[in-house]
Formats: C-alpha cells, sequence, structure tokens
C-alpha cells in the first residue's frame, strides 16, 4: 500500500512540473469550456435573428431554440474528449513510464523490494486523479455555463447526466493513459513511445468506423456516431469493428446520456464494452515484467 500510494503521489507531483502537461490540461479545459459558450452564442445570434423576423412578421413558426433541452449545450464537448483528451491522456500516460527509464531512475526504485504491479497501480492512481480534476473542472464550468444560458440552474436530473457524461469522458481518457503507459513501458525509443499510441488512436477514431460504416472521415468529427451501412459486407464488418470502435462506442454512449434526440437506444452495451477495455488495458500494463521496466532506451 505504501508503494501505491507513494507512487501515485508522485505521479501527481510530475504531472504537476510538467510544463507540455500543463499547455495540453488548459488546452481541454478550455474547448470544453468554450464548446458551452459556443453554445450560448449560436443560441443568442439565433434567437436575436428569429426576434427581428417575427418583428417584421415575416414568420409565425417558433423559435427553434424553444424547448430544447439544457444539454444540448453540453453535446459539442463529446468530440473534444474524443480529440483533445484522449491524445492529451496518451501523452500523459507515455511521460509518465518513460520518465524513469530515461532518467534510471526506476533501476533505484526495484533495487528495492518494491512489487511492479503496486508501483504501476501507484501511477496509474496519479493519473486517474489528475484526469479526474481535469474533467471535473471542466464540466463544472460548462454546468455554470449551461445554468446561466438557461436561466436557472440545472435539475438534478440534468445534473446527473452531465455528471455521468464526465465519468464516462474519465473511463476513455484513463483508458487511452494506460495505452500510452504501456508504449512507454514497451517502446526502445521514445519516438516510437510516442508515434505508435498516436496510430493506434487514428486507428480507433477514424479508420475501424469508416471501415463499418463507410462514413467519410469529416463525419467522423461529429458528436453523434456514425450510422452503419446495411448490406452483406457492411453487417459481417460492422460486426467485427463496431466493438473496436471504442470512440464510436464512446460517442454513443454519451448522446444516450445527454438525450440527444438523434440517438436512441440503451447505452449499456457501449458502456460496458468501454469498461472491458479499461479493464484489460490496466491487466495488460500492470503484469509488466519487472526486466522490461528497468530496460534502458536506445536513443
Amino acid at each position: 500500500m505504501n508503494t501505491f500510494l507513494v507512487s501515485a503521489r508522485h505521479e501527481m507531483l510530475n504531472t504537476r512540473r510538467a510544463r507540455t502537461a500543463h499547455i495540453l490540461l488548459i488546452v481541454f479545459i478550455g474547448m470544453v469550456i468554450a464548446s458551452s459558450v459556443i453554445g450560448w452564442v449560436t443560441n443568442q445570434t439565433v434567437t436575436g435573428v428569429y426576434n427581428k423576423v417575427v418583428a417584421d412578421g415575416l414568420t409565425t413558426a417558433p423559435n427553434p431554440f424553444a424547448g430544447v433541452s439544457p444539454l444540448y449545450y453540453a453535446r459539442n464537448a463529446v468530440i473534444y474528449v474524443l480529440l483533445i483528451g484522449s491524445l492529451m491522456a496518451i501523452v500523459l500516460g507515455v511521460q509518465a513510464t518513460l520518465r524513469d527509464r530515461k532518467a534510471s531512475t526506476v533501476d533505484l526504485v526495484l533495487s528495492r523490494p518494491v512489487a511492479t504491479p503496486a508501483r504501476l497501480l501507484g501511477q496509474l492512481a496519479g493519473l486517474a486523479v489528475v484526469l479526474a480534476a481535469v474533467i471535473g473542472i471542466s464540466f463544472s464550468v460548462s454546468w455554470l455555463i449551461i445554468s446561466i444560458i438557461n436561466g436557472a440552474p440545472l435539475g438534478w436530473g440534468d445534473t446527473g447526466r452531465v455528471i455521468a457524461f464526465g465519468l464516462l469522458s474519465w473511463v476513455l481518457l484513463t483508458s487511452f493513459a494506460l495505452l500510452g503507459m504501456l508504449t512507454g513501458l514497451r517502446s526502445k525509443q521514445e519516438t516510437t513511445a510516442l508515434l505508435v499510441p498516436f496510430v493506434i488512436w487514428s486507428a480507433v477514431a477514424f479508420v475501424l468506423p469508416q471501415i463499418g460504416t463507410a462514413a467519410r472521415p469529416v463525419a467522423l468529427l461529429n458528436p453523434v456516431p456514425a450510422v452503419a451501412s446495411t448490406g452483406g459486407y457492411f453487417d459481417v464488418v460492422s460486426a467485427f469493428t463496431g466493438p473496436l470502435s471504442l470512440t464510436e462506442q464512446f460517442k454513443r454512449a454519451s448522446s444516450i446520456i445527454l438525450q440527444d434526440p438523434n440517438v436512441t437506444g440503451e447505452a449499456t452495451s457501449s458502456i460496458l464494452i468501454l469498461l472491458a477495455f479499461l479493464v484489460i488495458m490496466t491487466v495488460v500494463v500492470v503484469v509488466t515484467p519487472r526486466n522490461r521496466m528497468r530496460s534502458g532506451l536506445n536513443e
């Protein structure tokens, strides 16, 4: 337990000191907050134009923003979590395990009776706390902005959905942080440790969904999951690529949680897939051999 706690505190301290981490964290928080601000600006602009048109007697149609769910303004955050948040988590994960190998401090740490699973789980816990803090700050400010737009604090139901979306985002980002930790442990060069997880992320976020749905790459930047094409080939391929397209599973579950009318069904299966990926990645990282952790880099 002591190894676990010390490793967790050490990782949080190192992340706080890392300049690159600061930049990524600030950008992510800013973009999530910006998604709500953009929604507010859109609301004000459209409503202003609508009121002018009504005053001129040119329409009797209702305001397009009348009756819109307050959670509408949080839906754009989905894509920022996928793009900026995932890349941020990967970089943090790579730095966590690569840092000790570069400085050769891991040899000193493991020269003592330290259990490698406790060491790795401690590093993961430190990263998980950092990610939870970032998500908590981002979504708290987003909640405040949405409440201002709505003219009243969000109700318990909507607040619970924002919290659920935050928890789901944490699961996804922690999974990608584990991917970064894994490549940081296994790669022989620093450039490879950073490049490989980015390639895997690109495949998961764009290649697999495109194969299974035939959607254009730009369509995959939509916070709503792409609709799978039907037919013999696509039925078979989507059955295989669907569960592996973690980002699409995240978009589906998030859209249902945030009550997007364009997505129907239950979020349970998508949530279970994301949780399964988190567990699998945790096990793969934790079982890393002691000699692999002590291996040097070939610069």
